[in-house]
């Protein structure tokens, strides 16, 4: 089986998932976030060398309060743990989207994470926090013009290469393949420069309920397609 390089999960349905369960919101977000690890471990078992996850877009800021603050302290003992679970699976963290909002301590604890995780040479997790992909095109044309008017880089047109090295993603592969789950069939401003060829898999499971045999599943549904990038199959 051909394994995609690069991986993309929009992690939908956690709040769904709870209260089909008669249960709170924020213990749905408690249950994705353990099933992030699994998922992390079982990519890297099957060869998957980098994984991308969606955890706090730009537009989460609109929900209700409580359930943003539960997020946050969610995050903040995630991070705590996360060192000593990269380490564990030889895991190299990296953090994509404008954290400059987030608070200072959880700053702190994204520097620390990236910087302690940098030498690992397994699974490259990327968490995509306060990320909005308008927002990150718009971050990097302006720190763009920016640099050309202060002459860090010489004025001149915008080429692909030149924006691809200004966005947060920078150095990582597009990925191959984006699931998402829940039965949603949008992107959700996620890596819309990112995934212009890259093959769409819809889970119609909630992302708590997302195990290694849906993500097989995934995988093997990637397999089907072909990838022409533009050409025209050959006879």
């Amino acid at each position: 089986m051909n394994i995609p390089k690069h991986v993309a999960i929009i992690l939908d349905g956690n709040g769904r998932w709870a209260k089909a369960k008669g249960m709170p919101r924020n213990l749905g977000h408690k249950q994705g976030a353990k099933n992030v690890e699994i998922i992390c471990e079982e990519a890297y078992k099957m060869g998957i060398e980098y994984l991308t996850v969606y955890a706090f877009s730009t537009e989460n800021w609109e929900r209700p309060k409580d359930e943003v603050d539960a997020l946050m302290s969610l995050l903040r003992n995630y991070l705590k743990t996360c060192i000593k679970t990269a380490d564990k699976n030889n895991m190299r963290v990296r953090i994509i989207g404008d954290v400059s909002r987030l608070d200072d301590d959880l700053i702190k604890s994204i520097a620390e994470l990236e910087e302690h995780t940098k030498v690992n040479t397994g699974l490259k997790f990327n968490i995509a926090l306060n990320y909005g992909s308008q927002d990150e095109m718009l971050r990097a044309m302006n720190k763009i013009f920016k640099d050309m008017e202060t002459g860090v880089i010489e004025k001149g047109p915008v080429t692909k290469e030149l924006f691809e090295s200004y966005l947060d993603t920078k150095g990582i592969p597009d990925p191959d393949l984006l699931i998402r789950t829940s039965g949603e069939q949008r992107l959700s401003n996620f890596l819309l420069w990112q995934l212009a060829y890259s093959e769409f898999y819809f889970a119609n499971v909630h992302w708590p309920d997302f195990t290694k045999e849906e993500l097989t599943k995934a995988i093997e549904s990637f397999n089907l397609r072909k990838r022409r990038f533009g050409k025209v199959d050959e006879e």
